[in-house]
């Protein structure tokens, strides 16, 4: 219980009773407006006790959150597989491969020096290519 007397709980304690007061105030208020005629007060009535409770129900969460203390968590697994090592990038060759059956398509194989002439010449636009 002392947990609860620090100068920041004490402040605490004050504040929700002071807030809890004036909530419950300002909803009587409200009820002596709806009593007069003002309907729209009704709601008002409604709502600022609800307030009040909230600020009870979040008090009451603190109070018993700082009660049961820190909670001790437990020191995470060593991993037991190490780190993967970074590797170098694979180098592919740029060249392209025959047809599989040996025959050549027209469009294919100039397509295919199109892509030879790009990869010999990396710094050329496309529309250089003599082609």
């Amino acid at each position: 219980m002392k947990r609860l007397w620090t100068p920041a709980w004490i402040a605490r304690h004050v504040a929700m009773v002071v807030l809890v007061v004036c909530f419950l105030g300002l909803g009587w208020w409200q009820v002596t407006r709806a009593a007069e005629g003002n309907t729209l007060s009704f709601g008002y009535a409604i709502e600022w006790p609800v307030f009040a409770g909230f600020v009870v129900f979040v008090w009451w969460r603190e109070v018993r959150h700082t009660l049961r203390g820190p909670r001790e968590e437990p020191a995470p697994p060593e991993p037991t597989v190490p780190a993967p090592a970074v590797r170098r990038p694979v180098r592919v060759s740029r060249v392209p491969s025959a047809p599989a059956d040996g025959a050549e398509d027209g469009e294919l194989a100039e397509y295919n020096r199109y892509l030879s002439w790009l990869n010999a010449n990396p710094g050329a636009r496309p529309g250089d290519y003599p082609g």
